[in-house]
């Protein structure tokens, strides 16, 4: 251990030293720049021409005009590959094809000849429709994120990837499981790793508002992404730099629920500098997806703010940071039960159980251009969250216990704090057949974690009983007892090195790259990982064909790893944990993975193109997630190994006279092996057992967004978003099956009078009622339920359950019932213009347009119980200027 530890100091030594060698300069490295001079045939600089750089398919579009000297320049160039059209009035348009594949800058010089007629030229014709990149993937850009009804403003960054990216099972509160696995998912933005949870009860994202452009790799992940990664998302956010004139828009909104939003962006600069600011506070009533369809106890707020900041300090060396604070408070949805008071207590709740999460994120790079084929990069980084949870002011007022529910036995109180300290730096080279990038990331995170629990169940440990446990007696409010309170902390040191190169060989396109990965955390690993890609340019047909191949290291979640990993160490915990399993200590030791992708890439005609790949994926030691109760005490675990197959589809029609549409399916299978080997809950040295699909495992879903602009105003549009899902598993809704040793129908099953009989008395009325239960045509309400229904007169207008023995925790688990979610909306970006440059927009957005009465999840081990969002219709007026 003392070996890694002083290698890790001396790398980290090394890549400052370099850093500041390199002349400290200042930059981003997720996004590069193109430039160039036009001139005409005898080498004269042209001022005025017009440069445009576009891609059709992802949308993006940029216009310069050259200066006095001929010169364009276009900055914070998302990587793609783009068309470069340039006229002037009295000579021939030329198009050229544009790669922007690295930070290394693209110039171009241009020649125009004078016309002759109203030919133009195309040098390197290009395909507009297909790529060439050997990993699957999306681009999502600004023009496409401004018009999309989204969901979720406090989670809007996960539910733009959601709706616009295959291969994603969409969950409660802006949860999104990438490719199977539970929230995998690693973003980098503007080259800063981000890789701990995003959803909004775990953490604050960074607004949508601020983001440039978003590239989803489904495929195998390049070299330099390692630690999340069943899917890396790489965003770029916007900058002020070469914007001469502010440029932005106030925007104000309500909607139901009491829903408002107040947001403000501006961008602003010069040649060398810029700025960018994104600001908006929220404010909802029904912050978070609730456990009932009508709403109790779920407001909330956020406030939030970004800043970047630009500056070219000479022509080789420039500045950028990132800032973010964000903050959020939000009440824990309750439940009819908890609402209204859970019925083995017989009186109101009282429950008031709340949340409050604070970010910060500061994150400066440093840019040196050391030639015309060099760029060097170094970025530190901190970041912060902070999340605090509040129980009921008195869980005992009145003699009600306000934080005693269905699944919930104790009052807790928590604060956690999860802060990430780093840096990462590369360099890159662009010659020839060459694309070469070699760095290295240090990552220490700080957990620190904190609770106070007491029981509240006066059920859960009753004296003079067989299960009574002398050492929760003090902890038992119910009997005069205090909270308990706990500490943990410990510190996680990751150091990931890696080298790849992006070789192109006529129609061939190779990846390979190495990656080497250092994790000192609760546990000790290294682990070496190739990742190799390739692809075939047809250019004949537009046809691309690619596979890919990565190792990696899948390490733990960081929320409550200290608690999951050592809680059961604590005598009281291990009291706690023990009364619903078995609670041994169990240290993570980080996982590996083998990943393969195969697919292709096909345009078809000037304006469509479909694109799909196969995915087989195989982990030893795949992560999850569990929870105590209802409380926020969630922790990762880990599961003996998973297999994930499954295909993701997308197709593309780029603009038609305004019209343009984007699909994406896809069919994931998430299927994990017994035993549970670490965190709370393992059952050490069991034999491996049979293969069940974990509760985010979903067959299929599909996305399908279309919009409409109108060609003689294109700033009054029409935008439609179609998601189906078929369903994620749902394993806690009772069933019939006394034979297949791998159905957990057992527990529920019995015969009453020789008929088979499923019992539910593991459920309350509105557990029943939340599951949509109907025993022989009557309905389960809130209050009245069943104990018992015969097992084909069980049915369930939310959930799928099987039929009488045919249950299998691997092929035919218990399921959501498919769902079919609409949204709209439409709008006009420029109803009046006034002092030539300021607009006023306005747009009405609705989602779940047929109000669809559904589930996300249904006692789901990770977040319990959430509906979709009724229907809700905002309206929003905005200055542009």
């Amino acid at each position: 251990m003392q070996r890694f530890l002083n290698f890790r100091l001396v790398t980290l030594a090394i890549t400052l030293g370099l850093a500041f060698a390199a002349g400290a300069a200042f930059g981003q490295g997720s996004s590069g720049s193109v430039g160039g001079n036009v001139a005409d045939s005898t080498g004269a600089a042209i001022p005025g021409a017009s440069v445009v750089l576009s891609n059709a398919v992802s949308g993006y579009t940029r216009t310069a005009i050259t200066d006095a000297t001929g010169q364009f320049h276009f900055y914070n160039v998302p990587f793609n590959p783009y068309r470069l059209t340039v006229t002037y009035s009295g000579f021939q348009t030329v198009t050229k094809t544009v790669p922007v594949s690295s930070v290394v800058p693209v110039t171009l010089p241009v020649a125009l000849a004078v016309a002759t007629s109203t030919q133009s030229v195309e040098v390197d014709a290009p395909m507009d429709l297909v790529e060439t990149d050997s990993a699957f993937h999306t681009d999502i850009e600004r023009e496409t994120i401004d018009r999309l009804p989204v969901e979720s403003a406090s989670s809007g960054l996960s539910s733009i990837i959601t709706q616009s990216s295959p291969g994603i099972s969409a969950d409660s509160d802006g949860q999104m499981h990438g490719l199977g696995d539970h929230a995998e998912n690693s973003f980098s933005i503007d080259g800063q790793p981000e890789t701990n949870q995003q959803s909004k009860a775990f953490s604050n994202q960074v607004p949508s508002d601020a983001i440039q452009s978003l590239e989803v790799i489904d495929g195998a992940p390049p070299a330099e992404y390692g630690d999340k990664t069943s899917l890396v998302v790489k965003a770029t956010t916007r900058s002020g730099q070469g914007v001469t004139k502010p440029t932005g828009s106030v925007a104000l909104s309500y909607g139901s629920f009491g829903s408002s939003n107040l947001e403000f962006n501006v961008a602003y600069g010069g040649k060398n500098w810029g700025n960018f600011i994104a600001a908006n506070g929220l404010q909802s009533g029904r912050f978070l997806d609730a456990p009932e369809f009508a709403v109790y106890h779920d407001k909330g707020n956020e406030e939030n703010f970004f800043d970047r900041v630009d500056y070219q300090m000479n022509a080789a060396s420039s500045l950028h940071t990132n800032l973010q604070y964000t903050r959020s408070w939000f009440q824990t949805p309750n439940s009819y039960d908890t609402e209204y008071g859970f019925a083995a207590i017989g009186s109101p709740g009282l429950t008031d159980q709340r949340s409050k999460i604070e970010t910060i994120d500061v994150a400066p790079t440093y840019t040196q251009t050391l030639s015309d084929t060099m760029v060097f990069n170094f970025g530190p980084y901190l970041r912060r969250d902070t999340f605090n949870y509040y129980p009921s002011s008195n869980p005992l007022t009145g003699g009600a216990l306000a934080d005693f529910g269905p699944i919930q036995q104790e009052s807790v109180a928590q604060q956690r704090s999860l802060t990430n300290v780093g840096a990462h730096s590369d360099i890159s080279y662009v010659k020839g057949v060459n694309n070469i990038k070699l760095g290295g990331v240090y990552q220490q995170t700080f957990l620190r974690e904190n609770f106070q629990i007491g029981i509240v169940d006066p059920n859960l440990n009753v004296p003079s009983t067989p299960t009574y446990n002398p050492v929760l007696r003090p902890y038992d409010l119910t009997r005069g007892g205090a909270l308990y309170g706990y500490h943990g902390q410990t510190d996680v040191k990751q150091l990931g090195l890696y080298g790849q190169d992006q070789i192109t060989a006529g129609n061939w396109l190779f990846n390979v790259g190495i990656r080497g990965d250092f994790y000192n955390g609760l546990s000790i690993q290294r682990q070496a990982e190739p990742r190799v890609g390739l692809s075939y340019n047809v250019k004949k047909t537009a046809t691309v064909l690619r596979a890919s191949y990565a190792r990696t290291q899948e390490t733990p979640f960081n929320e409550n790893l200290v608690l999951s990993s050592e809680g059961c160490l604590d005598r009281v915990l291990n009291a706690i944990f023990s009364t619903i399993g078995p609670c041994n200590p169990a240290p993570f030791n980080p996982g590996f993975r083998n990943e393969f992708h195969a697919g292709l890439q096909q345009g078809i005609g000037r304006h469509f193109s479909v694109g799909g790949e196969y995915i087989w994926k195989y982990t030893h030691n795949g992560y999850d997630f569990s929870v105590l109760g209802a409380t926020p005490i969630t922790f990762p675990i880990e599961w003996h190994n998973s297999k994930i197959p499954g295909y993701a589809l997308s197709g593309t029609m780029t603009s038609i006279k305004g019209l343009s549409a984007h699909v994406n399916l896809s069919s994931v299978a998430a299927r994990f092996f017994n035993p549970q080997i670490g965190g709370v809950g393992a059952t050490i040295g069991s034999p491996t057992g049979y293969p069940f699909r974990i509760d985010h495992d979903e067959k299929f879903n599909q996305t399908t967004h279309v919009e409409y602009a109108l060609p003689f105003r294109k700033s009054l549009f029409y935008s439609f978003n179609w998601r189906y899902d078929s369903g994620q598993v749902a394993g806690a809704v009772p069933c019939y099956g006394t034979t297949d040793p791998n159905s957990t129908c057992g527990q529920y099953s019995t015969t009453v009078g020789g008929v088979q009989t499923i019992s539910l008395t593991s459920l309350t009325p509105d557990e029943e009622f939340q599951a949509g239960l109907i025993c022989n045509g009557v309905k389960a309400t809130h209050t009245s339920g069943f104990t018992t229904c015969a097992a084909t007169a069980l049915t369930s207008s939310l959930v799928k359950i099987p039929a009488p023995g045919a249950e299998d925790d691997d092929r035919n688990p218990q399921r959501i019932d498919p769902r079919n979610l609409f949204d709209m909306t439409v709008g006009d970006d420029a109803v009046a213009h006034f002092h030539d440059h300021y607009k006023i927009g306005a747009r009405l957005t609705a989602i779940n347009v047929t109000n669809k009465y559904a589930l996300y999840n249904f006692l789901s081990t990770f977040s319990g119980t959430h509906y979709v969002s009724p229907r809700t219709v905002t309206g929003e007026l905005s200055l542009h200027f």
